[in-house]
């Protein structure tokens, strides 16, 4: 008979072990990655990806884009509107594909956004008080 390091037994255990070792710390590093980057004043890809959006909708509402952008957004016309003086009108889909689509996708954020951020003069300005609002929104 031979010595075995290992019994079958013992290996499947540690195997199991490793796997729901891995398994948690992925888990935990996904709250680490993001506390790092509250930490150092960076936004995550999401919030990255937002606020690409939401510079080029305000470029767009703002006729930065001469041609491109006409009748691209539908302003919301209601009494009952809140907040920024510019919300827009969200659009409901029977396909999940047309939510994703960059004109609906940003329309809910671009609606929460408050007013001084919404009427900023210039894009530069617009750029640092989204800076502010995007740490407060998400």
């Amino acid at each position: 008979m031979g010595s075995e390091l290992y019994s079958v037994n013992e290996f499947e255990i540690s195997t199991m072990y490793c796997f729901l070792y891995s398994a948690l710390m992925r888990s935990h590093l996904k709250y680490y990655v993001q506390e790092r980057l509250r930490e150092l004043g960076l936004f995550s890809l999401e919030k990255k990806r937002l606020r690409g959006d939401l510079i080029e909708a305000f470029q767009y509402i703002k006729r930065a884009y001469k041609q491109d952008g006409e009748g691209h957004f539908t302003k919301a016309y209601s009494d009952r509107t809140r907040g920024n003086s510019f919300k827009l009108k969200e659009g409901r889909f029977r396909l999940d594909i047309r939510k994703i689509f960059f004109m609906m996708r940003m329309v809910r954020h671009w609606n929460r956004l408050p007013v001084e951020v919404v009427d900023a003069p210039s894009l530069k300005v617009f750029k640092v008080m989204l800076d502010g609002a995007l740490r407060n929104l998400i």
